[in-house]
């Protein structure tokens, strides 16, 4: 369980093809403290610790995650959201989240508002009930916070003002029109959905 707090920007130093696929990830965290077998999100996936050293860890990813997360992207350098599983007892500043990708979108384009960068992302229509207006979604592992969603013909349309504290915390800082996004949707509108079909 995460709370869509980026606590570190990772880079992705090694990445070796072995039945799963092998990714080397340096970090800032003291490694000492993390145990083998613990979950950290990688922008927004969460993922096992396998290996470590001082100054980075590794994870496995199976090909199923790649298939439907945007890791499959990621190249020697690429910069990546990081978050270690939330303890019991710390303080909740974002959201419930869980690491768990519903769908990977794209960013469809990035203006400058004041100080922000308002950010518009896709999303596909059959997740569009989940996505509402002030509510909270998880990208790349960041809680943030829905301004506006517009339902279109061939998917979903939304926006959020990234602060500049966001963009110099968060990979958001670098990111381009174009990018693909993990995305997961907030797991009380979730269940609420749920409820409601029931």
């Amino acid at each position: 369980m995460f709370t869509g707090i980026i606590t570190d920007i990772g880079e992705v130093s090694e990445i070796t093809q072995m039945g799963d696929t092998r990714i080397v990830i340096r970090t800032s965290y003291d490694t000492s403290t993390i145990d083998f077998g613990a979950s950290i999100a990688c922008s927004g996936v969460c993922l096992t610790v396998v290996d470590k050293g001082s100054d980075y860890f590794s994870v496995d990813v199976s090909a199923e995650t790649l298939s439907c997360t945007s890791l499959g992207d990621w190249l020697p350098g690429s910069q990546i959201n990081l978050e270690r599983a939330l303890k019991v007892g710390e303080e909740l500043g974002g959201h419930i989240v869980t690491g768990h990708v519903d769908t990977v979108g794209q960013i469809l384009n990035i203006e400058t508002d004041g100080d922000s960068k308002k950010f518009t992302f896709s999303l596909p229509t059959k997740l569009k009930a989940y996505v509402a207006s002030k509510g909270s979604v998880t990208i790349n592992g960041a809680s943030l916070t829905v301004n506006n969603v517009e339902d279109k013909s061939e998917n979903t349309e939304f926006s959020i003002n990234i602060i500049p504290h966001t963009q110099e915390k968060t990979t958001f800082g670098a990111a381009s029109i174009g990018d693909k996004i993990n995305i997961e949707i907030d797991i009380l509108a979730r269940y609420v959905a749920r409820m409601r079909e029931v």
